[in-house]
Protein backbone atom coordinates (compact mmCIF):
# COMPACT_ATOMS: atom_id res chain seq x y z
CA UNK A 1 0.00 0.00 0.00
CA UNK A 2 0.82 3.33 -0.65
CA UNK A 3 3.00 5.51 1.97
CA UNK A 4 2.99 9.08 -0.10
CA UNK A 5 1.12 11.73 1.05
CA UNK A 6 -2.41 12.45 0.58
CA UNK A 7 -4.30 15.36 -1.90
CA UNK A 8 -5.94 16.99 0.67
CA UNK A 9 -2.29 18.05 2.06
CA UNK A 10 -1.42 18.50 -1.30
CA UNK A 11 -4.32 21.24 -1.77
CA UNK A 12 -3.50 22.87 1.37
CA UNK A 13 -0.21 23.34 1.19
CA UNK A 14 0.11 24.44 -2.63
CA UNK A 15 0.97 27.72 -3.79
CA UNK A 16 -2.50 28.19 -5.50
CA UNK A 17 -1.22 28.43 -8.63
CA UNK A 18 -3.44 27.22 -11.79
CA UNK A 19 -1.94 23.99 -13.07
CA UNK A 20 -2.79 22.13 -16.42
CA UNK A 21 -4.33 18.96 -17.09
CA UNK A 22 -4.18 16.79 -20.20
CA UNK A 23 -7.08 14.27 -20.80
CA UNK A 24 -5.61 12.48 -23.71
CA UNK A 25 -7.82 9.76 -25.28
CA UNK A 26 -7.97 7.67 -28.81
CA UNK A 27 -9.47 10.65 -30.42
CA UNK A 28 -8.46 13.68 -28.74
CA UNK A 29 -6.21 15.14 -26.35
CA UNK A 30 -8.49 17.61 -24.28
CA UNK A 31 -6.60 20.45 -22.44
CA UNK A 32 -7.56 22.99 -19.62
CA UNK A 33 -5.84 25.33 -16.73
CA UNK A 34 -7.80 24.46 -13.59
CA UNK A 35 -7.96 27.01 -10.54
CA UNK A 36 -7.59 25.82 -7.02
CA UNK A 37 -11.31 25.33 -6.59
CA UNK A 38 -11.15 22.32 -9.59
CA UNK A 39 -12.75 25.22 -12.10
CA UNK A 40 -11.84 24.38 -15.71
CA UNK A 41 -10.44 28.55 -16.31
CA UNK A 42 -9.47 28.26 -19.80
CA UNK A 43 -9.69 24.68 -22.35
CA UNK A 44 -8.49 23.70 -25.86
CA UNK A 45 -8.20 20.28 -27.76
CA UNK A 46 -6.66 18.65 -30.34
CA UNK A 47 -7.37 15.31 -32.74
CA UNK A 48 -5.40 12.75 -31.42
CA UNK A 49 -2.82 11.43 -34.27
CA UNK A 50 -2.83 7.71 -32.53
CA UNK A 51 -0.74 6.17 -34.87
CA UNK A 52 2.41 8.72 -34.44
CA UNK A 53 3.30 8.54 -31.08
CA UNK A 54 6.14 11.21 -31.56
CA UNK A 55 2.78 13.63 -33.16
CA UNK A 56 0.95 12.59 -29.86
CA UNK A 57 3.28 13.93 -27.43
CA UNK A 58 3.92 16.74 -29.63
CA UNK A 59 -0.02 17.88 -29.49
CA UNK A 60 0.43 17.31 -25.83
CA UNK A 61 3.09 19.73 -25.54
CA UNK A 62 1.70 22.58 -27.70
CA UNK A 63 -1.77 22.16 -26.08
CA UNK A 64 0.61 22.67 -22.53
CA UNK A 65 1.94 26.10 -24.66
CA UNK A 66 -1.04 26.98 -25.85
CA UNK A 67 -2.60 27.13 -22.47
CA UNK A 68 -0.12 28.69 -20.43
CA UNK A 69 0.07 31.19 -22.94
CA UNK A 70 -3.06 32.30 -22.18
CA UNK A 71 -2.93 31.67 -18.36
CA UNK A 72 1.23 32.50 -17.80
CA UNK A 73 1.46 31.70 -13.94
CA UNK A 74 0.56 27.68 -14.28
CA UNK A 75 2.70 26.22 -12.09
CA UNK A 76 2.93 22.42 -13.76
CA UNK A 77 1.18 20.08 -16.02
CA UNK A 78 -0.89 16.80 -15.19
CA UNK A 79 -1.39 14.14 -17.72
CA UNK A 80 -4.04 11.41 -17.72
CA UNK A 81 -3.39 8.87 -20.77
CA UNK A 82 -5.22 5.62 -21.81
CA UNK A 83 -3.37 2.71 -21.52
CA UNK A 84 -0.50 1.37 -19.24
CA UNK A 85 1.37 3.82 -17.36
CA UNK A 86 4.63 4.34 -15.23
CA UNK A 87 3.67 7.26 -13.11
CA UNK A 88 6.78 7.07 -10.79
CA UNK A 89 8.67 7.66 -14.12
CA UNK A 90 6.03 9.41 -16.34
CA UNK A 91 6.45 6.95 -19.07
CA UNK A 92 3.47 5.32 -21.02
CA UNK A 93 4.29 2.11 -21.43
CA UNK A 94 1.49 0.85 -24.05
CA UNK A 95 -1.96 1.20 -25.06
CA UNK A 96 -4.70 -0.77 -26.75
CA UNK A 97 -5.72 1.67 -29.44
CA UNK A 98 -2.62 3.78 -29.53
CA UNK A 99 1.50 3.40 -30.95
CA UNK A 100 3.17 3.90 -27.46
CA UNK A 101 5.85 2.06 -26.36
CA UNK A 102 7.80 3.37 -23.59
CA UNK A 103 7.47 7.12 -24.35
CA UNK A 104 8.78 9.44 -21.79
CA UNK A 105 6.07 12.15 -21.47
CA UNK A 106 6.81 13.61 -18.51
CA UNK A 107 10.48 14.08 -19.00
CA UNK A 108 9.58 15.44 -22.31
CA UNK A 109 7.17 17.94 -21.20
CA UNK A 110 9.25 19.15 -18.57
CA UNK A 111 11.89 19.54 -21.18
CA UNK A 112 9.90 21.38 -23.38
CA UNK A 113 7.95 23.38 -21.32
CA UNK A 114 10.49 23.99 -18.24
CA UNK A 115 7.33 22.64 -16.09
CA UNK A 116 7.39 19.78 -13.78
CA UNK A 117 5.05 16.95 -15.07
CA UNK A 118 3.01 14.31 -13.75
CA UNK A 119 1.53 11.46 -15.79
CA UNK A 120 -0.81 8.35 -15.05
CA UNK A 121 -3.72 6.13 -16.31
CA UNK A 122 -6.70 8.50 -17.70
CA UNK A 123 -9.16 6.18 -15.53
CA UNK A 124 -7.12 6.71 -12.28
CA UNK A 125 -7.21 10.64 -12.66
CA UNK A 126 -11.12 10.32 -13.36
CA UNK A 127 -11.33 8.81 -9.95
CA UNK A 128 -9.17 11.14 -8.15
CA UNK A 129 -10.84 14.20 -9.80
CA UNK A 130 -14.41 13.15 -8.54
CA UNK A 131 -12.91 12.14 -5.28
CA UNK A 132 -11.82 15.75 -4.56
CA UNK A 133 -13.72 17.71 -6.82
CA UNK A 134 -16.89 15.41 -7.57
CA UNK A 135 -19.23 12.73 -6.57
CA UNK A 136 -17.31 11.83 -4.25
CA UNK A 137 -15.91 14.37 -2.21
CA UNK A 138 -17.70 13.76 1.15
CA UNK A 139 -16.34 10.54 0.96
CA UNK A 140 -13.62 8.03 2.18
CA UNK A 141 -12.76 5.06 0.39
CA UNK A 142 -14.14 4.94 -3.04
CA UNK A 143 -13.76 2.97 -6.84
CA UNK A 144 -15.01 4.88 -9.82
CA UNK A 145 -15.86 2.47 -12.88
CA UNK A 146 -16.20 3.94 -16.01
CA UNK A 147 -18.74 2.53 -18.03
CA UNK A 148 -18.32 3.63 -21.91
CA UNK A 149 -17.06 1.42 -25.04
CA UNK A 150 -15.09 -0.27 -22.63
CA UNK A 151 -14.82 -0.59 -18.61
CA UNK A 152 -12.43 1.55 -16.78
CA UNK A 153 -11.20 2.12 -13.40
CA UNK A 154 -9.70 4.21 -10.50
CA UNK A 155 -8.90 2.89 -6.94
CA UNK A 156 -9.29 5.81 -4.28
CA UNK A 157 -7.28 4.94 -0.64
CA UNK A 158 -7.20 7.79 1.51
CA UNK A 159 -8.28 10.23 -0.93
CA UNK A 160 -4.76 8.96 -2.87
CA UNK A 161 -4.79 6.98 -6.09
CA UNK A 162 -4.03 2.94 -5.56
CA UNK A 163 -1.74 1.82 -8.47
CA UNK A 164 -0.70 -1.71 -6.81
CA UNK A 165 3.14 -2.62 -6.70
CA UNK A 166 3.90 -2.02 -9.80
CA UNK A 167 1.99 1.09 -10.53
CA UNK A 168 -0.43 -0.75 -13.31
CA UNK A 169 -3.43 -1.67 -11.03
CA UNK A 170 -6.99 -1.44 -11.27
CA UNK A 171 -7.83 -2.83 -14.74
CA UNK A 172 -11.18 -2.99 -13.13
CA UNK A 173 -12.62 -3.61 -16.49
CA UNK A 174 -10.45 -7.39 -17.43
CA UNK A 175 -11.77 -9.14 -14.29
CA UNK A 176 -13.00 -12.50 -14.73
CA UNK A 177 -16.73 -12.54 -14.45
CA UNK A 178 -17.37 -15.39 -16.91
CA UNK A 179 -14.75 -17.29 -18.15
CA UNK A 180 -16.66 -19.17 -20.82
CA UNK A 181 -17.93 -15.76 -21.86
CA UNK A 182 -17.14 -13.64 -25.27
CA UNK A 183 -13.25 -12.75 -25.89
CA UNK A 184 -12.45 -9.64 -25.03
CA UNK A 185 -10.63 -6.96 -26.55
CA UNK A 186 -7.22 -7.69 -24.41
CA UNK A 187 -7.33 -11.71 -25.46
CA UNK A 188 -9.20 -13.17 -22.00
CA UNK A 189 -12.65 -14.35 -22.32
CA UNK A 190 -15.50 -13.17 -19.89
CA UNK A 191 -13.61 -9.72 -18.99
CA UNK A 192 -16.31 -7.69 -16.91
CA UNK A 193 -16.08 -5.43 -19.78
CA UNK A 194 -16.73 -7.89 -22.96
CA UNK A 195 -20.18 -8.43 -21.13
CA UNK A 196 -21.09 -5.06 -19.31
CA UNK A 197 -19.69 -2.31 -21.37
CA UNK A 198 -21.63 -0.27 -24.03
CA UNK A 199 -20.43 -2.16 -26.71
CA UNK A 200 -21.43 -5.13 -24.72
CA UNK A 201 -24.69 -3.13 -24.55
CA UNK A 202 -25.16 -3.69 -28.61
CA UNK A 203 -23.60 -7.03 -28.73
CA UNK A 204 -26.10 -8.41 -26.45
CA UNK A 205 -29.20 -6.84 -28.85
CA UNK A 206 -27.60 -8.22 -32.10
CA UNK A 207 -27.94 -11.44 -30.54
CA UNK A 208 -31.42 -11.22 -29.58
CA UNK A 209 -32.35 -9.21 -32.88
CA UNK A 210 -30.60 -11.73 -34.80
CA UNK A 211 -33.09 -14.84 -32.93
CA UNK A 212 -36.56 -12.72 -34.44
CA UNK A 213 -36.94 -10.58 -30.99
CA UNK A 214 -36.63 -6.38 -30.80
CA UNK A 215 -38.41 -5.92 -34.22
CA UNK A 216 -38.80 -2.11 -33.31
CA UNK A 217 -35.06 -1.54 -32.21
CA UNK A 218 -34.32 -3.23 -35.90
CA UNK A 219 -36.63 -1.10 -37.38
CA UNK A 220 -34.93 1.87 -35.73
CA UNK A 221 -31.58 0.69 -37.16
CA UNK A 222 -33.01 0.35 -40.94
CA UNK A 223 -33.38 -3.00 -40.48
CA UNK A 224 -29.39 -3.56 -40.67
CA UNK A 225 -28.26 -5.78 -37.51
CA UNK A 226 -25.24 -4.61 -37.86
CA UNK A 227 -26.05 -1.15 -36.96
CA UNK A 228 -27.58 -1.61 -33.98
CA UNK A 229 -25.28 0.15 -31.36
CA UNK A 230 -25.82 0.28 -27.64
CA UNK A 231 -26.13 3.99 -27.97
CA UNK A 232 -29.53 2.97 -30.19
CA UNK A 233 -30.32 0.69 -27.85
CA UNK A 234 -30.28 3.10 -25.00
CA UNK A 235 -32.18 5.67 -26.89
CA UNK A 236 -35.18 2.77 -27.33
CA UNK A 237 -34.76 2.11 -23.43
CA UNK A 238 -35.34 5.58 -22.58
CA UNK A 239 -38.31 6.01 -25.23
CA UNK A 240 -40.22 3.23 -23.21
CA UNK A 241 -39.36 -0.13 -25.31
CA UNK A 242 -39.63 -3.20 -23.64
CA UNK A 243 -36.53 -5.30 -25.48
CA UNK A 244 -34.21 -2.48 -25.00
CA UNK A 245 -35.22 -2.66 -21.45
CA UNK A 246 -34.23 -5.83 -21.03
CA UNK A 247 -31.16 -5.73 -22.15
CA UNK A 248 -30.03 -3.04 -20.13
CA UNK A 249 -31.51 -4.71 -17.64
CA UNK A 250 -29.28 -8.30 -18.48
CA UNK A 251 -25.96 -5.46 -18.69
CA UNK A 252 -26.88 -4.07 -15.44
CA UNK A 253 -27.20 -7.47 -13.62
CA UNK A 254 -23.48 -8.36 -14.66
CA UNK A 255 -22.29 -4.97 -14.06
CA UNK A 256 -23.80 -5.48 -10.35
CA UNK A 257 -21.61 -8.35 -10.20
CA UNK A 258 -18.41 -6.10 -10.95
CA UNK A 259 -19.36 -4.02 -8.23
CA UNK A 260 -20.56 -7.18 -6.04
CA UNK A 261 -16.73 -8.48 -6.42
CA UNK A 262 -15.30 -4.66 -5.59
CA UNK A 263 -17.16 -4.55 -2.54
CA UNK A 264 -15.87 -7.67 -1.43
CA UNK A 265 -12.50 -6.92 -2.09
CA UNK A 266 -12.13 -3.22 -1.26
CA UNK A 267 -15.39 -2.55 1.06
CA UNK A 268 -15.77 1.00 -0.34
CA UNK A 269 -18.08 4.04 1.29
CA UNK A 270 -19.10 4.47 -2.42
CA UNK A 271 -18.51 3.48 -5.87
CA UNK A 272 -19.11 6.44 -8.59
CA UNK A 273 -20.16 5.22 -12.03
CA UNK A 274 -19.22 7.43 -14.70
CA UNK A 275 -18.79 6.55 -18.84
CA UNK A 276 -21.02 7.31 -21.58
CA UNK A 277 -23.44 4.29 -21.45
CA UNK A 278 -24.00 5.46 -17.81
CA UNK A 279 -24.30 8.68 -18.49
CA UNK A 280 -26.84 7.76 -21.27
CA UNK A 281 -28.49 5.27 -19.50
CA UNK A 282 -28.83 6.16 -15.95
CA UNK A 283 -31.10 4.30 -13.53
CA UNK A 284 -32.38 1.99 -17.04
CA UNK A 285 -29.12 0.40 -16.15
CA UNK A 286 -28.27 1.18 -12.51
CA UNK A 287 -31.05 0.03 -10.97
CA UNK A 288 -30.23 -3.33 -12.12
CA UNK A 289 -26.97 -3.21 -11.09
CA UNK A 290 -27.17 -2.45 -7.37
CA UNK A 291 -30.02 -5.17 -6.63
CA UNK A 292 -27.27 -7.15 -8.82
CA UNK A 293 -24.66 -6.32 -6.50
CA UNK A 294 -26.60 -6.64 -3.29
CA UNK A 295 -27.62 -9.97 -3.94
CA UNK A 296 -24.16 -11.23 -4.37
CA UNK A 297 -22.33 -8.96 -1.99
CA UNK A 298 -20.92 -10.74 1.11
CA UNK A 299 -22.72 -10.40 4.67
CA UNK A 300 -25.36 -7.95 3.26
CA UNK A 301 -27.96 -8.95 6.66
CA UNK A 302 -25.22 -7.17 8.46
CA UNK A 303 -22.93 -5.05 6.81
CA UNK A 304 -23.03 -1.02 6.10
CA UNK A 305 -24.93 -0.84 2.50
CA UNK A 306 -22.51 0.61 -0.32
CA UNK A 307 -24.13 3.31 -2.42
CA UNK A 308 -23.58 3.44 -6.69
CA UNK A 309 -23.79 7.01 -7.05
CA UNK A 310 -23.06 8.53 -10.73
CA UNK A 311 -20.26 11.08 -11.45
CA UNK A 312 -20.12 14.89 -11.71
CA UNK A 313 -17.51 15.98 -13.84
CA UNK A 314 -18.40 13.94 -16.87
CA UNK A 315 -15.94 14.41 -20.10
CA UNK A 316 -14.07 16.91 -17.34
CA UNK A 317 -13.06 14.49 -15.21
CA UNK A 318 -9.80 13.18 -16.71
CA UNK A 319 -8.70 17.50 -17.39
CA UNK A 320 -9.48 18.07 -13.56
CA UNK A 321 -7.62 15.04 -12.57
CA UNK A 322 -4.48 15.73 -14.57
CA UNK A 323 -5.06 18.98 -12.64
CA UNK A 324 -5.09 17.84 -9.25
CA UNK A 325 -1.69 15.80 -9.79
CA UNK A 326 -0.29 18.55 -11.25
CA UNK A 327 -0.80 20.48 -8.07
CA UNK A 328 0.98 17.71 -6.62
CA UNK A 329 3.48 17.41 -8.44
CA UNK A 330 3.86 21.79 -7.68
CA UNK A 331 3.33 20.97 -3.87
CA UNK A 332 6.84 20.03 -3.93
CA UNK A 333 5.63 16.25 -3.39
CA UNK A 334 8.04 14.66 -6.17
CA UNK A 335 5.67 11.40 -5.97
CA UNK A 336 2.22 11.58 -7.20
CA UNK A 337 -0.86 10.60 -4.85
CA UNK A 338 -0.95 6.69 -4.78
CA UNK A 339 2.86 5.93 -5.60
Amino acid sequence: MSTSRNVDRVEKQGSGRPTIGLDVGGTKIAGGVIDAAGAIVERTQVPTAADHPETIVADMIKVARDLSAKIPDVAAVGVGAAGLVDSARGVILGAPNLAYRDVAVGETITKELGLPAIVDNDANVAALAEAIHGAGREAGDQIMVTVGTGIGGGIIIDRRIYRGHYGVGAELGHMIVDPDGPVCGCGNRGCWEAVASGNAIGKLARQRVEGGAGPDVLARAGGDIAAITGELVGEAAQDGDPFARDVLAEIGRLLGIGFASIVNIFDPEIIVVGGGAAAGNGELLLAPARESMTAHILGTAWRRPVRVVTAELGNDAGIVGAAVLARETEAGDSAAPGS
